[in-house]
Parts: structure tokens; sequence; C-alpha cells
């Protein structure tokens, strides 16, 4: 016979089902694992905005950033153009070079040119009695140095008489000259003697087409040669005259030597810068 106090209460049948797996515990846990993921992804996303370090306050000035290396060049903004292509790259060098040599041959034509102008300004302004050294300044400018231009640098300010007026003073000078080529010698009598006196008071001159080698030939000779502009050959006549005829025209011949040195730079100038020009021109041809 079983003990009262053996006998216990019936219990609740709910309590033999079986418990679930998945309890509050797990769905809490799962819970605080997607909290834990979104708060990841947000501070990711927007943590740089957030945290970004404030601005210095209104007054306080930042302390200077260090100076970037010299040796790392800060890259350049502006999109690099598109390398050319290999074969390309050498088509553009000989276009280049041709663009270089045309510039230089204009330049060069164009100074030519202008030393041109400038010679044949100075040859016409050296015709006259007076100085022409503004327009042999504007002739050095353009034009290279040369033993012509030292001589014209050094006549330039006096000038020399014009041929025309070189032309009108010979025969004064002729019939000195003339006067003093008759001139008796030591020995000569009193008969020579009186008719030298008549000559300087009278000057007589025989003039045009004389013949032979005397003075007043010679002197004739030069005087056509001088109408005629041709002042080296005169020149070489009045060479030829005797000792006291020379001297008589002495004054006269160191003008027209003048004349002529001047001529002579002034035409070898305006020749050489029509040459360069020509030169120029058929270089750019």
């Amino acid at each position: 016979m079983t003990e009262p106090s053996d006998i216990t209460a019936p219990k609740d049948p709910a309590d033999y089902r079986p418990r679930p797996l998945l309890g509050v515990t797990f769905w809490a846990m799962i819970a605080f694992a997607v909290v834990c993921v979104l708060a990841g992804v947000a501070i990711a996303q927007f943590g740089p905005r957030l945290f970004s370090p404030k601005p210095a306050a209104h007054g306080v000035e930042a302390p200077p950033a260090d100076p970037a290396p010299a040796a790392a060049p800060a890259a350049s903004a502006t999109p690099a153009l598109p390398a050319l292509s290999d074969a390309a790259s050498p088509d553009v060098a000989k276009l280049s070079a041709r663009m270089a040599i045309l510039e230089t041959r204009q330049a060069h034509a164009a100074q030519a040119a202008a030393a041109v102008l400038a010679s044949a300004a100075v040859a016409e302004a050296s015709q006259g009695s007076g100085s022409f050294a503004d327009e042999l300044a504007t002739l050095r400018a353009s034009s290279p140095p040369s033993p012509e231009l030292e001589t014209l640098a050094r006549l330039a300010a006096a000038g020399a008489p014009s041929r025309a007026a070189l032309a009108s003073s010979f025969p004064g000078y002729a019939a000195r000259a003339a006067s003093a080529a008759r001139a008796p010698g030591e020995k000569a009598g009193l008969g020579d003697r009186i008719a030298y006196a008549l000559t300087k008071i009278v000057s007589l001159r025989r003039v045009g087409d004389v013949a032979g080698d005397g003075p007043d030939a010679l002197l004739a000779r030069a005087e056509r040669l001088v109408d005629d502009g041709d002042l080296d050959r005169a020149f070489r006549q009045l060479d030829r005259l005797p000792p006291a005829a020379r001297e008589a025209m002495a004054p006269w011949r160191a003008r027209a030597e003048r004349r002529a040195e001047i001529d002579r730079a002034a035409q070898a100038l305006r020749a050489r810068a029509l040459a360069e020009l020509a030169a120029e021109q058929r270089g750019g041809a």
C-alpha cells in the first residue's frame, strides 16, 4: 500500500511540450548585431564629416603648413595634351625648322633692304657741300662695320665741295698753276723776269684741246675731265705738272680729294648693300 507522502500532484500538460529553440535571448542578440552593423555603416559613411577638425576660431591664425618638398612638384590641374604620334613628331619638327629659317631670312632681307635705302640716302646727301652726319647715322644702324663707314664717319661732319663747285673754281687755280709753271729759274735773265711779272698781272692760259705735255696742255685736259666729273683721271693729269704748278693747285686738290674719297666710299657701301639684298633674295627664292 502506497504511502500518502509519495503521491504527487499531477503536472500541467504544457510542461510536457518541447521548448522552442529560438528564444527571446536569441532574438535579442540578433537585434544587437544588426544595430552594431548599422552603426558601423553610419560611422563609415558620415564619420569623416562629423569628426573632421573644426576650423580655427575667428582671429586665431592656423599654424602654417609645412612647405611641400622641392623635389616633388605639384601635379598640374591642366589636363595633359595628347601626345603626338611617333610618325607626326618628325613632320612637326621639320615644319618648325622650316618656319624658323623663313623668319630668319625675312629678317635678313628686311635689314638688307633698309641698308640699301640708307646707303642711297647717304650717297645723295653727300653730293652737296654740307654735312651728311644724320644720314650716315641711319646707315650705321642698319649696316655692319666696314672701312667705308669709318671713312665717311671721318668726313661726314665737314663734307666736301660738290663737283659743280670744284669745276667752277678750277680755272682760277689752273691760271695760277700755269703762271707758276712759267716762273724763271734763279739763273733767268732780266727779260725773263719782267715777262713773268707781267703774266702775274694778266694771266693767260690755253684751254680746250691742247696738244703736248706742257703745263697748259695738262691743265686743259684736267679741266675737261673735271667738267665731266671724272676727278680720278684729272688727278693723274695734275700729277704730271711741275712742282711749282702742283703747289699752286694744292688747295683745290685737297678739296677735290675729299670729294673723291666721299664718293668712292658712298658708292662702295651702296654696291655692297645692293649685293647683299640680291643675295638674300636669291637665298629666299
